[in-house]
């Protein structure tokens, strides 16, 4: 059965993409901890995130680097923060979460429910300020 995550890679479920190539794809969270949470996901379908090949890993490491530069110039915070949990969807994911305090990347904490105009203007913005081609 299909992940969450495979149904937006296949289009079946609409994202705020944020960058995306032929391997990988970044995205909003939609029930993010802090505004400008981001997901980046391979888009092959595997669930544990250190069963990936050590080449695409390093691969999906660098491109997450480059949606968190774009992140930090639109998000006032102090860092991007970056978490693997693997529990809550069964398809490899990493979390890039705009913080100013350790709290902002605490999980247990309750999750925002921002508007879908509010998600497609942080999407906008922070594909502005991307230094890659997308």
């Amino acid at each position: 059965m299909a992940s969450i995550f495979s149904k937006i890679v296949s289009g079946e479920i609409p994202s705020h993409k944020i960058l995306e190539n032929e391997k990988f794809l970044a995205f909003l969270d939609v029930f993010p901890l802090v505004h400008g949470h981001i997901l980046v996901i391979p888009k092959i379908e595997i669930d544990y995130i250190f069963d990936m090949d050590d080449a695409d890993l390093a691969e999906m490491m660098l491109f997450a680097k480059d949606v968190a530069k774009a992140q930090k110039a639109a998000v006032p915070c102090k860092r991007i923060g970056i978490a693997i949990i693997g529990l809550e969807v069964p398809h490899a994911h990493i979390h890039l979460v705009p913080m100013n305090t350790a709290n902002d990347v605490n999980f247990t904490q309750p999750k925002l429910k921002p508007s879908q105009e509010e998600l497609s203007g942080m999407a906008l913005k922070i594909r502005s300020l991307l230094k890659v081609n997308i």
